[in-house]
């Protein structure tokens, strides 16, 4: 996704709320680091560094209001912590993923092979599919090769 920050500024503004200083703190760390999956703490760990005077309470109700708003897109690795990164707000699926059991290192899939798949339930079941999430869970090369 190309990041228009005046795209989400209006979208904000729509809503009723401002692009404030943390919230730009928060979306920038979640920008910089795309491809992280990063949880709240470690978006609090980032953002400190530049404003020590956030809280860890400012930084889950943005997230929250960034996730309501469409903005970022809240996932659940079964790992016992929500990651966060910005919503493609495309018409695609999300992207796969997989998970190592060791390390706990998330890799991004991007090959969707499920659509053949989708079509055949979709005509068999006479269900309508909007979308599907797909983890795959085992060792990473390097966790492997330990």
């Amino acid at each position: 996704m190309d990041i228009n920050l005046d795209s989400i500024k209006e979208r904000l503004k729509e809503e009723g709320y401002k692009l404030t200083t943390q919230r730009r703190a928060i979306l920038d760390v979640i920008i910089e680091n795309k491809g992280s999956h990063l949880s709240p703490e470690e978006i609090y760990d980032i953002v400190k560094l530049k404003y020590p005077e956030i809280g860890l309470a400012t930084v889950y109700r943005t997230l929250q209001l960034l996730e309501q708003l469409d903005i970022i897109c809240k996932l659940n690795f079964d790992d016992g912590c929500n990651r966060y990164e910005l919503n493609s707000n495309s018409s695609d699926h999300h992207h796969h993923h997989l998970i190592c059991l060791d390390c706990g290192k998330v890799i991004e899939v991007k090959l969707d092979l499920l659509e053949s798949l989708e079509y055949e339930i979709e005509k068999e079941g006479k269900f309508e599919i909007v979308d599907h999430n797909v983890k795959f869970f085992g060792y990473c090369s390097e966790c492997r090769d330990k």
